[in-house]
């Protein structure tokens, strides 16, 4: 799922498996980097975690970090992905508001939380706004080594 949302909407460096399988080993070394999170489909009910006999319909990737400015611990939604032909069913409501509720202790202390969306991605982002994200004020500029 990660190789198709850069597919979608390619990043600033090329995506492959090998990356991805990087990173989630890096998450599961050490749990403080970050966190995956799955969104599987049984029977038509959707559930935050993947069993036997449940479909993968979507993921995200979870960092954080302390903010001086919010007094507390941040919360980056860094990949928020549905597969496409599950859109559409408020399974990315379902999964943030997940987030938020603090329903997995990665993000129960989060003070705040953020992502990133694509200028061109207009669903994305009137998703984001319906659950409340608004815009920074400030924007963000990175330095790639």
């Amino acid at each position: 799922m990660s190789q198709a949302l850069y597919q979608e909407d390619p990043g600033q460096k090329p995506m492959s498996a090998r990356v991805i399988a990087r990173t989630l080993r890096t998450f599961a070394r050490e749990p403080v980097r970050g966190l995956a999170v799955v969104c599987a489909a049984k029977m038509g009910r959707e559930v935050v975690a993947a069993g036997a006999g449940e479909a993968l319909v979507g993921y995200a990737l979870l960092c954080s970090f302390w903010s001086n400015e919010l007094h507390g611990e941040v919360c980056t939604i860094d990949e928020l992905y549905v597969v496409a032909a599950q859109r559409n069913r408020g399974l990315g409501s379902m999964l943030v508001q997940g987030l938020a509720r603090g329903t997995l202790p990665f993000c129960r202390r989060a003070v705040a939380f953020e992502l990133e969306v694509s200028p061109r991605n207009l669903r994305a982002r009137a998703l984001y706004e319906r659950l409340g994200f608004v815009s920074r004020k400030n924007a963000t500029l990175r330095l790639l080594r």
